[in-house]
């Protein structure tokens, strides 16, 4: 299986980073910015769509 990453953007400071989906939660999950402290669902924090709809469908499994 090949490995995903997602792009994640903080929608308090808008830094911008990718992690491994395999090292995320859920999308409705709690979810820190590291740099900023801001705490929303992790969905909140996905870049695009696509990268909503990939997550989704890794906790799906």
């Amino acid at each position: 299986m090949q490995e995903a990453w997602l792009q994640l953007q903080c929608p308090g400071c808008s830094v911008s980073w990718e992690e491994r989906v395999s090292d995320l939660p859920a999308p409705e999950t709690q979810f820190a910015c590291d740099d900023c402290g801001t705490e929303r669902s992790l969905s909140e924090f996905m870049r695009t769509a696509r990268d909503l709809e990939v997550l989704q469908e890794f906790t799906e499994a």
